[in-house]
C-alpha cells in the first residue's frame, strides 16, 4: 500500500512543520535566508518560531557571452557577495576575466534593484559566524539551491543549513555535500513537482514579501526590546 502523500495546505503552513524540526537550533540564534519569493511565507514562519532574523537570499544565473540562457557561473547576494563559476563551462567556452566582471556586475546590480524593492535601504545581514538557514519552499532540480549554498558557504558560516518542505531524494543527494545539515519533510517518489505537495500553491507576491518582511523585523524589534 502506498503512503499517503504529505499536503501543505500553503507554505506558511509548510513553514510551521519545518520550524518545528529546527526548534533545536534556537540557542544557535540563526540567520533565515529566504529565497524570495515562494521561500519567504515559508521562512517567515521558521524565523518566527525560532525568534530568528530574517533575510533575502538572492542568486543570479551569469550567462554566457552571446548566449544569456546558458550559465557560465552565479553570483550570491550577501554583505560580501559570492561568484560561484561551473568550470566545465568556462573552459568550454573561455570567457575572459573582463566579461566575467562585467556580467556579475550586471547581475548584482540587478540583485540590488530587486532587494531595495523588497527592502529599501537595509544592508544585507552579515553570514560569517553565524548559523545560517536556507530555505525555499520546495527544491525540483536543485541547481540554483547548489549555487545559493556554494556562494553562501564562501562567506564563511559557522554552521550552513538547508530547510524544504519537499525535494526528490537524487536532488537532496546533490546538496549534501553543499552544507552541513540537510532538513527534508517529505521526499516523495516518483516526484513531479513541488506545487503537487501543496493545497494552495498560487504565486507568492512582491507585496506579501514586503509585508512578511517589514512583519518579520517589527517582531525582532519587540523581542530585542
Amino acid at each position: 500500500m502506498k503512503p499517503k502523500p504529505m499536503l501543505f495546505h500553503d507554505r506558511r503552513d509548510a513553514g510551521i512543520h519545518l520550524a518545528k524540526t529546527l526548534a533545536h537550533h534556537v540557542s544557535s540564534r540563526p540567520l533565515i535566508l529566504a529565497l524570495p519569493r515562494g521561500g519567504v511565507p515559508v521562512a517567515f514562519e521558521v524565523a518566527r518560531a525560532l525568534q530568528a532574523d530574517l533575510d533575502l537570499l538572492f542568486v543570479r544565473k551569469l550567462g554566457a557571452p552571446g548566449y544569456e540562457e546558458l550559465g557560465i557561473g552565479a553570483v550570491v547576494d550577501g554583505a560580501d557577495p559570492q561568484l560561484v563559476l561551473n568550470e566545465d563551462v568556462v573552459r568550454q567556452l573561455g570567457p575572459t576575466p573582463e566579461y566575467i566582471r562585467a556580467e556579475m556586475r550586471r547581475q548584482l546590480a540587478e540583485i540590488d534593484r530587486r532587494r531595495k524593492a523588497y527592502l529599501g535601504d537595509r544592508d544585507p545581514l552579515p553570514v560569517a559566524g553565524r548559523t545560517v538557514i536556507v530555505v525555499d519552499d520546495g527544491i525540483a532540480t536543485g541547481g540554483t539551491i547548489k549555487a545559493a549554498l556554494k556562494g553562501i558557504g564562501k562567506a564563511h558560516p559557522a554552521r550552513l543549513i538547508l530547510a524544504v518542505p519537499v525535494a526528490p531524494a537524487e536532488a537532496l543527494a546533490s546538496l549534501r555535500d553543499e552544507c552541513d545539515e540537510v532538513i527534508c519533510l517529505y521526499e516523495p517518489y516518483p516526484f513531479y513537482a513541488v506545487g503537487a505537495h501543496y493545497v494552495v500553491f498560487d504565486q507568492t507576491s512582491d507585496a506579501e514579501v514586503v509585508r512578511l518582511l517589514d512583519a518579520a523585523r517589527q517582531e525582532r524589534s519587540s523581542q530585542s526590546a
